[in-house]
């Protein structure tokens, strides 16, 4: 039944004496996440289900807090949670490319590296002064005597014998030379070959027994210069070992829990002690060297002792939560640095860093998967990680087969996080169809709802939430007048007068913005003028290309009747976006009907300037025309259909029962009244459905009527399941309230059709026909009419 809508049904208003407070001030800033109810147990079960796959995603629209609200919930539930381990690289002396990884109690892992920089140090302090002593001296010494000893007790014996044979052994640069002895002085060469035959064959053979007795000299000498070796190596060791290993047991004696630590504490002894030399001389270095080294040159063959703390929770309360904004690979899967040495890049284990995902192993990490998506490596390394529960850290190109090169490979981390994406619903429909692992691995899905029920108990948490944002940014308080047209400015933004938006960024922005002009005006409380001056300073903002539209109706550019009666033709609504902001505006919609076949032609679809809703919308009217006028004869009919001085598209359905009406008042010849413009989709049964933008197309009229000159007779008709929705401007509720604009809600297309032409429809009779002077039959007489000439005309 059509309803002529009275003011109240217009706006809810909100009571400022509803509200339980005077001002905001009066209130406690709240922590909880309102108005989600069911995302919030959805988050509590995630949290809780360790499973495998187990991950989330929230999905809502941007700008309902879900960002915020999740790390808040995180925290909340995370400092409850026990502190995760600390992570280490340490070298690995057998293979340098492949650090090792020791995990730690919480904190532990900076007190390790501290110790390791004081051992070292320690070492490089105590071991110089231990091989410059007195008594490092005469050991070392004694070890080199008892060999020289022998040394030359074996050159001794090689020369008696030697000069036994008549020869006598000359040291070289070639090495030992053997040189013929006659008459007890040595001959030259040219005296040998002048010698006969005979006693230089003799010479010859001697030479050879003497050569042979050289060579294994020779031997037993290398042996004698092996073990000096060995004896001063085997001296060093001692001294060395000596010297450290009360610090080496004062360390194993502070990790003894931890094997990893205590092997490595052993390892770092061992390299110690086969390169004591690098202490000796390194720590000191000699006074007439002749480059001074830079200090990193000092200490580069120190860096192999270091410990890099690649994770360190010592300032950790509860499990971590991290959120990373910026997802690259790097950000999130670590990198290994280099550094430039001698015109080359150079790393080691000292330069890997950790990303985010070795910050929350133990705990949770908040990603937005838009940005995720935008690095394709980042998103594919995150499934890889969670598949092996392993966070591992090499260079991207490496990871995915783009290069092969010789270079680090730090062992990989068990990986144990809850991972929690953040994006929208469309985003997630298309990663859970495209994506099979997207599903094996995000199998909890927490939705953020756009809207909360407008009741006491949610205006109350709303109250609350905006005291949060005053205590938390030092904003002015709100007053209860404020609180009261924040509720409605927050169920306008819903399309709802009985919702709540939770678009917090957008209420957000309005208490801010109305902070500014409170303190401008000398306050202490935000007023409810500030409230509608922000509100309205935000419209204007972005209302310029409205005006310069509203202008172009003004001046008669486009052509809009708000007065009289016209036959086929209809003021229909649309609503046009700019982004962040939205307004309606009215079209004229024409019909032209005659004699013919063709059918309803859609001009729009016809110039493909009509999108595919907006033609299905035009098929379902000739539906509702078959099934009213086509059950005892043909539908034939030529018709155009066509949104005037439409330039850049049409779609939608919310104009099917504007072109409907149009069509009907072509065919009946019954004039619509152009102070009324329609907004409303229809089915095939004559049911006017709901559209949106309700309150934009309502305001938009208004605007031109208003602009024109109101008449009282002017108005809007809407579906009657919109009325929920309405939250009009007050300018509207009071011309509605003064009688100068009305707004009509109807149900079905006849309700609608009397409201336009002041005419009845009309009721089918059980003969089939329509009572006489409905619309109904004046419409169903002109399809008769047109059949019949037809049949004259069948080539139509």
């Amino acid at each position: 039944m059509m309803e002529k809508l009275e003011p109240e049904r217009l706006r809810h208003y909100c009571d400022p004496l509803s509200i339980d407070c005077r001002s905001t001030a009066d209130l406690s800033p709240i922590a909880d996440i309102i108005g989600q109810e069911r995302a919030v147990r959805v988050l509590k079960f995630g949290l809780e289900m360790r499973g495998e796959g187990f991950n989330i995603y929230v999905s809502g629209r941007s700008g309902t807090g879900r960002m915020t609200a999740v790390k808040d919930f995180l925290e909340k539930v995370s400092s409850k949670e026990k502190v995760p381990s600390d992570w280490c690289y340490v070298n690995n002396f057998k293979d340098q490319y492949e650090p090792n990884v020791i995990e730690l109690p919480p904190g532990q892992g900076e007190v390790f590296s501290k110790e390791m920089e004081k051992f070292i140090g320690e070492a490089k302090r105590m071991l110089p002064e231990a091989f410059e002593s007195d008594d490092y001296a005469d050991r070392r010494d004694a070890t080199i005597r008892s060999s020289e000893n022998e040394r030359n007790k074996l050159f001794e014996d090689l020369n008696v014998m030697a000069s036994k044979r008549g020869f006598a052994i000359q040291r070289s640069p070639m090495g030992f030379m053997t040189i013929p002895i006659i008459d007890g002085k040595p001959i030259s060469e040219q005296d040998f070959m002048a010698l006969s035959q005979d006693v230089r064959l003799e010479i010859q053979k001697k030479r050879e027994e003497v050569t042979e007795e050289l060579r294994v000299a020779m031997r037993k000498l290398k042996n004698i210069d092996e073990k000096i070796n060995d004896d001063l190596k085997e001296l060093n060791r001692k001294v060395a070992l000596f010297t450290i290993g009360n610090l080496v047991q004062d360390l194993k004696e502070e990790f003894k829990d931890h094997e990893d630590v205590i092997k490595y504490i052993e390892s770092v002894q061992e390299d110690i002690l086969e390169n004591i030399i690098q202490f000796i001389t390194l720590s000191k270095p000699p006074q007439d060297a002749p480059m001074q080294q830079m200090p990193w040159q000092k200490e580069l063959p120190f860096r192999k002792y270091e410990v890099n703390v690649l994770v360190g929770n010592s300032a950790t309360d509860g499990a971590p939560v991290i959120v990373e904004l910026n997802p690259t690979y790097q950000n999130l899967f670590g990198k290994l640095e280099k550094e430039a040495q001698f015109g080359m890049l150079i790393t080691d284990f000292t330069m890997i860093r950790g990303g985010a995902i070795h910050k929350a192993n133990g705990g949770y990490l908040v990603l937005p998967v838009e940005d995720l998506l935008k690095n394709p490596i980042s998103w594919e390394g995150l499934k890889i990680a969670l598949k092996q529960g392993l966070a591992t850290i090499e260079e991207p190109g490496e990871k995915f087969g783009y290069i092969s090169t010789r270079g680090m490979k730090p062992a990989p981390i068990p990986l144990k996080i809850k991972v929690v994406l953040i994006g929208s619903p469309q985003i997630y429909e298309a990663l859970y169809s495209a994506d099979p692992s997207f599903k094996e691995l995000f199998k909890i899905k927490a939705d953020f709802d756009n809207t909360m029920r407008r009741n006491k108990e949610n205006i109350n948490d709303y109250s609350k939430f905006v005291c949060t944002i005053c205590e938390k940014e030092g904003l002015n308080h709100l007053s209860s007048e404020s609180l009261a047209k924040l509720i409605e400015y927050s169920s306008r933004i819903s399309d709802h007068k009985d919702k709540l938006s939770t678009q917090f960024a957008t209420i957000a922005d309005i208490i801010r913005e109305a902070d500014f002009y409170s303190k401008k005006d000398g306050l202490e409380t935000i007023g409810a003028t500030h409230i509608e001056k922000a509100i309205s300073e935000k419209i204007f903002r972005s209302s310029l290309f409205e005006e310069k539209l509203q202008e172009m109706f003004d001046k008669g550019q486009i052509l809009v009747d708000v007065e009289g009666s016209k036959v086929g033709q209809v003021n229909g609504l649309s609503v046009m976006s700019m982004g962040d902001y939205s307004f309606g505006r009215p079209s004229r919609v024409t019909a032209s009907t005659g004699v013919g076949k063709s059918g309803v032609i859609d001009i729009e679809k016809e110039v493909e300037m009509g999108g595919p809703i907006h033609s299905k919308g035009v098929m379902i009217l000739v539906g509702y025309l078959l099934n009213q006028y086509a059950r005892n004869k043909p539908l034939e009919l030529s018709a155009r259909l066509v949104f005037e001085q439409s330039y850049s598209g049409v779609e939608g359905d919310s104009a099917s029962s504007t072109e409907l009406y149009s069509i009907l008042s072509s065919l009946s010849g019954a004039p619509i009244s152009q102070g009324i413009a329609v907004t409303g989709s229809v089915n095939q049964l004559g049911e006017v459905q709901p559209i949106g933008g309700v309150n934009e197309k309502i305001e938009g009229h208004f605007s031109v009527c208003k602009s024109k000159g109101l008449n009282g007779e002017q108005g809007v008709m809407i579906p009657a399941s919109n009325v929920q929705n309405l939250m009009l401007k007050e300018e509207v509720v009071g011309a509605v309230r003064e009688g100068k604009f009305h707004i009509y809600a109807v149900s079905t297309i006849d309700e609608g059709i009397e409201v336009l032409t002041g005419l009845k429809a009309g009721k089918r009779n059980d003969n089939g026909t329509y009572e006489e002077g409905g619309i109904h039959y004046l419409v169903d007489k002109r399809l008769s009419e047109i059949a019949e000439a037809m049949k004259t005309y069948p080539w139509g």
